[in-house]
């Protein structure tokens, strides 16, 4: 399965509704939003509530004193967050390119777009699919939840209240829930939510709902991926979403070889998805990049290949046609 990456910000800032449409014009079979709240409660779409490089915040000098510091899962940011912001100041904002040195010829296109809701995504992705041949997916992000939980958010039950009474999950179009703490895919579980379970996994650290309750002694990521870890989630979810890095191999004696992670995970009845799929040297690893210019494009083919080797379900990408690409080259 192709899932778009925040649509496809390859060729358009993220999570801009005309990323959107090209994710949809790519041929995805899904499409990925980050979902963040505002002050007033409204969900909107954003990869991180910090949104200083991802709108034109900054240049509204009304809104100058709203940056701040914060702690945001052990990490701590400066700038301008959604939850400080009601709705109807957010609307007044546009989206930029968050990484312009690694894409600039996407930033013709900053300050074109306002700030998408979550509603709007959604009836974006219903216009299409009420036209097309298939139906285009939601995989719906769910960020930082114990963080959000301390600023008076439910984040699961706000993004399952807001696909209620929608052509979404069983019986409807396709639906995932995903999110890198348990305790908020759970929570969905308890209210019989109609779509899937995945669970993030990062190649490094451990959930911060994990370490909210556990501090130093919270189990790290990695203990999830072993067959005894798989098989405890297999009890509770439905897939998981581990980057990529922990599926293969990323040392020049063993690049690209298969960690096992996918046999392990279809083992106990998971599905494995994967993050990110992107060419620039900036995010491969060592052995297949090109130059030390960050932003030049690498031995994608390569990566991309090893990546799907591994047997996993769906893969993420920024640029979805060229996934599209390598598969009508390699089938599989």
């Amino acid at each position: 399965m192709l899932i778009g990456h925040r649509g496809a910000p390859g060729h358009r800032p993220e999570h801009s509704r005309s990323s959107y449409l090209r994710a949809f014009a790519a041929g995805v079979d899904a499409v990925e939003p980050d979902l963040v709240p505002t002050r007033d409660g409204v969900l909107v779409v954003r990869h991180e509530s910090e949104i200083g490089a991802t709108t034109d915040v900054s240049a509204h000098p009304e809104f100058a004193d709203r940056r701040v510091t914060k702690t945001i899962d052990g990490v701590e940011l400066t700038g301008w967050f959604t939850e400080d912001f009601t709705w109807e100041e957010l609307s007044t904002l546009r989206c930029r390119e968050r990484i312009p040195a690694l894409r600039p010829d996407n930033r013709a296109f900053n300050d074109t777009e306002p700030v998408l809701r979550f509603t709007e995504l959604l009836d974006l992705l219903e216009e299409h699919n009420a036209t097309a041949e298939r139906p285009v997916g939601l995989v719906a992000e769910i960020k930082h939840p114990t963080y959000f939980g301390t600023c008076g958010f439910d984040m699961a039950c706000m993004t399952r209240r807001a696909l209620t009474g929608r052509p979404w999950g069983e019986g409807g179009y396709p639906l995932w829930y995903e999110c890198f703490e348990r305790t908020a895919l759970l929570h969905l579980a308890e209210h019989s939510v109609t779509g899937k379970l995945i669970y993030l996994i990062d190649d490094q650290g451990a959930a911060p709902d994990d370490v909210a309750v556990l501090g130093e002694r919270a189990h790290p990521y990695s203990d999830a991926l072993t067959l005894e870890g798989l098989s405890d989630l297999s009890e509770m979810i439905d897939g998981i979403s581990p980057s990529w890095r922990c599926l293969i191999s990323t040392s020049q004696s063993a690049l690209g070889q298969s960690r096992g992670v996918v046999e392990r995970a279809h083992e106990v009845g998971l599905s494995v998805f994967t993050w990110t799929l992107r060419p620039e040297n900036y995010f491969l690893a060592e052995g297949w990049t090109s130059s030390m210019d960050p932003a030049r494009w690498g031995n994608w083919r390569g990566e991309f290949s090893a990546i799907l080797d591994t047997g996993v379900d769906a893969v993420f990408a920024d640029y979805p046609e060229l996934v599209t690409e390598l598969l009508a080259e390699e089938p599989r």
